[in-house]
């Protein structure tokens, strides 16, 4: 058993049932709202929160702080309309173990912040076929997700991979909306949001 004086890995702040063989927090549908989208190192600075999403397309130790101290963020989170999941990384050439601890961590961050009224929209991620045992557990269908194709389609074999992730996640989830971060490959189907780095967007207006 663990002392009661520590919170480790945030089980004495919230144990969800969880779903699936490895327990996989689940997260509810979200319809989306149109807004404008920020990456999260930006959060914090932006004063005109009304209309905007928070994204986590980032390095990881960018947000890491969000699973380490998640009640931290609860307020300013409650101001976005959408904040994305945390996008912890499940790169094929992580070991499987690391890869399911950073979906559940991803999940256990999304189901925490939904809790708490927060306007969350899961990010689905997926390494290689097998991780399609796993990957989709806890993620909602019908409702809006969110995907990134930045570094996962640059040469074929990355892409092949990343095609058949996209298209298992159609066939699992339905979803209602997809906002995609990056360019859209033309075999993409669904109902497609495109969002842009904020920096893109800047230049545009300039």
């Amino acid at each position: 058993m663990y002392r009661q004086t520590k919170n480790y890995e945030n089980l004495q702040k919230r144990m969800f049932d969880g779903v699936g063989e490895y327990g996989i927090p689940q997260i509810e549908p979200t319809q989306y709202k149109e807004c404008d989208w920020i990456g999260f190192n930006y959060a914090r600075s932006e004063k005109d929160r009304t209309r905007k999403g928070v994204h986590f397309f980032l390095d990881d130790y960018q947000f890491n702080s969000v699973w380490q101290s998640p009640d931290k963020y609860l307020d300013m989170f409650r101001q976005f309309t959408h904040v994305m999941t945390p996008d912890f990384s499940t790169y094929t050439d992580f070991p499987k173990a690391i890869q399911i601890y950073n979906h559940y961590r991803k999940h256990w961050v999304g189901a925490y912040l939904q809790e708490n009224g927060v306007n969350v929209i899961p990010t689905i991620s997926w390494s290689t076929p097998d991780s399609f045992e796993w990957c989709f557990d806890g993620e909602p269908a019908g409702g809006a997700v969110a995907v990134s194709s930045v570094g996962a389609t640059n040469s074929r074999e990355k892409k092949v991979l990343f095609l058949a992730g996209y298209n298992a996640m159609i066939e699992r989830l339905h979803p209602e909306t997809i906002l995609f971060y990056g360019k859209v490959p033309e075999e993409c189907q669904g109902n497609i949001v495109q969002i842009q780095p904020f920096h893109k967007r800047f230049e545009k207006e300039v």
